[in-house]
């Protein structure tokens, strides 16, 4: 439309000026004859058609220029089109670029989603490995530190071809004090406690010993699936024929624990040597090495608690961490044959041991003969929060009597087979009786862990040897025959933990024996009393000192006067506490102090017949003890 606009105004431009000057008639009138010229005429038509030349000239370079001007506009126009196409592929390229741009924002916008997730799946990963860096520099911090201590120290394990060497146990510098003497060292001899008509409850004693001291080795290794372990333990709490304390204060090392264990892949464990009794209460599951002993000084420990160290051969599964079934084989012995009282049979179920047996020959008590081993089943539960134990026990115990030997008795009220004979082996037989008994412990952490709460309890017949007290297991019939004796043992535990240095503890426990009384008539025809705590034991001088016995004055104190009481119950309270003062890759620095009151009560004897009309009131003995221990140890890293 412009081009044709252009071209228009050039023909206009152009032809303009001769339509203009063409007589409007021209073309209706004829032409006339031409007539000469004036002379005059010619001069106007001279200067006419110069004017008219002059006028095209103009016109001619007018032209010009508006060709001029329509190449330009013509250059220009090429130049806007030129500019229009390329504005026009500008705008499709623009499109198209928008499209792509708004299919990109669409799958950035869905991507950010993933980024955000992503992100987040990082900080996560970035916490985690930074979590996992700084434990790894603790460890190598920790790692360092071990080697380092190991460069200076010397390691706390030994390595050698496979097999790991552990030594441990601690120096222990240790006094007691007990305002009723009991003739014993820093473990009490509970039983052992003065009546009050005793020499002993009249004085006091003081001993200062370093025999607690302990020495232990560990061993272990794998064999395949199979942890191998040996362990061995030792303090010096054991006096040999020739141990005095007057100068070198030579008392001989004791083997605590000596045993070797095999612990399979599948859970079972085999275990056997000397050992903690399966009676004892452990800490978690039931493994060695884990037994919950009191935190006391006295190496006797505290009234209640239920144990013994001995060989045994011991099998345990463990279902998970969380049940753990045990069963036990354990060398049998009886305390002291318990009760007073004019038996009508001669029996024996003990002897001095013999020295060339290798048993303790100054041992007065003497060593049973046992029909049997004890045997002892445990479960022990650890649901996550406690630990808890049921266990059972199984003891037999042996005599042998002798009808026909018996002196209060007529030879013609003798059976027919002795003979005639008041000293005749005729009849003699094994009595073979069996006792028992069941338990229970438990032990619970209260206060995130800053108590500790523990409770045991065992009753059952003839288990008295199995407490740390260590009252009678069994008296005998009139007929020589055996009779466990029923009793009991409770201890209840508090242990305080209130920072990581200071443990304090209380106990409180006691152990009972049950009256095992009986009646017999000897040989003049009266009634008179057998067996343990019968109340017609003559119990008059229990709370009377007698003189000095023996014929050596001076060497042991006097005992009471008649008193045949036997021992009822014993009951013990005990707080103390430890304080680790120094913990650290040198080992470990702790001392304590702990206070014990115990009571001993006997059975009531009134010292009348069991026939009398008239019975006069029992009278029931008792002692009671103060004891302090200071303990100072040293424990080896």
């Amino acid at each position: 439309m412009k081009k044709l606009a252009a071209l228009t105004l050039s023909l206009f431009l152009l032809y303009g000026p001769a339509f203009a000057d063409t007589p409007k008639d021209a073309d209706a009138q004829p032409a006339k004859p031409a007539q000469p010229a004036k002379p005059k005429a010619a001069k106007k038509t001279d200067k006419s058609d110069a004017a008219i030349a002059a006028q095209l000239e103009e016109l001619r370079e007018a032209l010009q220029s508006q060709q001029e001007q329509l190449q330009l506009l013509k250059e220009e126009l090429t130049k806007r089109d030129r500019q229009i196409d390329e504005a026009r592929e500008a705008a499709a390229a623009a499109n198209a670029r928008a499209t792509e741009a708004s299919s990109k924002a669409t799958e950035a916008v869905n991507t950010s989603a993933e980024v955000k997730t992503t992100a987040a799946s990082l900080n996560t990963t970035v916490a985690g490995i930074k979590a996992t860096n700084d434990t790894l520099k603790t460890e190598v911090d920790a790692a360092k530190a071990d080697a380092q201590k190991e460069s200076e120290e010397g390691p706390a394990t030994i390595h050698i071809k496979g097999i790991n060497i552990t030594p441990g146990g601690f120096i222990a510098a240790e006094t007691v004090f007990r305002n009723k003497a009991t003739s014993s060292d820093v473990n009490t001899n509970l039983n052992g406690i003065p009546f009050s008509g005793s020499g002993l409850s009249k004085v006091t004693e003081f001993n200062a010993s370093g025999r607690q001291t302990r020495v232990t080795l560990l061993v272990d290794t794998k064999v395949g699936d199979t942890k191998v372990t040996g362990y061995e333990e030792a303090d010096f709490l054991s006096a040999a024929a020739t141990s005095n304390g007057r100068e070198s204060n030579s008392f001989s090392l004791r083997q605590r624990q000596l045993w070797a264990q095999a612990a399979l892949g599948n859970g079972f464990t085999f275990t056997g040597g000397q050992m903690w009794s399966l009676v004892t209460e452990t800490r978690k599951g039931i493994t060695n090495r884990q037994e919950a002993l009191p935190m006391t000084i006295d190496a006797q420990y505290t009234i209640g608690f239920s144990w013994a160290r001995q060989y045994a051969f011991r099998v345990v599964k463990n279902f998970g961490d969380k049940l753990a079934l045990g069963f036990s084989v354990e060398q049998a012995q009886d305390t002291a044959l318990g009760g007073r009282g004019q038996l009508t049979q001669f029996f024996f179920n003990q002897a001095t041991p013999s020295g060339g047996g290798l048993l303790n020959s100054s041992d007065t008590t003497g060593s049973t003969f046992n029909a049997t081993p004890d045997f002892v089943v445990k479960a022990a539960f650890d649901p996550g929060w406690g630990h808890y134990e049921v266990f059972g026990l199984i003891r037999n115990f042996r005599d042998r009597i002798f009808p026909c030997t018996n002196a209060t008795i007529t030879v013609a009220n003798l059976p027919a087979f002795c003979g005639g004979s008041a000293t005749s082996t005729g009849g003699a037989f094994n009595d073979l009786r069996t006792g028992g008994g069941v338990g229970a412990n438990l032990r619970v952490p209260l206060f995130n862990k800053k108590l500790d709460a523990g409770f045991h309890i065992l009753g059952g017949d003839g288990i008295g040897r199995y407490g740390t007290g260590q009252l009678n297991d069994f008296t005998v019939r009139p007929d020589g025959t055996i009779a466990p004796i029923r009793g009991g043992q409770l201890l209840g535990t508090l242990e305080f933990h209130p920072n990581k240095k200071l443990d304090i503890y209380l106990n409180g426990g006691g152990e009972y024996a049950y009256r095992t009384a009986y009646t017999a008539v000897n040989n003049k025809g009266v009634t008179v009393p057998v067996g343990y705590g019968s109340p017609f034991f003559n119990n008059s001088g229990c709370d009377t000192e007698g003189v000095v016995p023996g014929s050596v004055t001076g060497v042991n104190p006097s005992a009471t006067g008649t008193c045949q009481a036997d021992i009822r119950n014993l009951i013990e309270g005990t707080i103390g506490f430890w304080h680790r003062f120094y913990q650290g890759p040198k080992g470990q620095l702790r001392w304590g102090i702990q206070y014990s009151y115990i009571v001993k009560n006997g059975w009531s004897g009134n010292g009348a017949s069991p026939t009398a009309a008239v019975q006069p009131a029992g009278i029931s003995p008792n002692g009671v003890d103060n004891m302090v221990f200071t303990s100072f140890r040293y424990y080896l890293p």
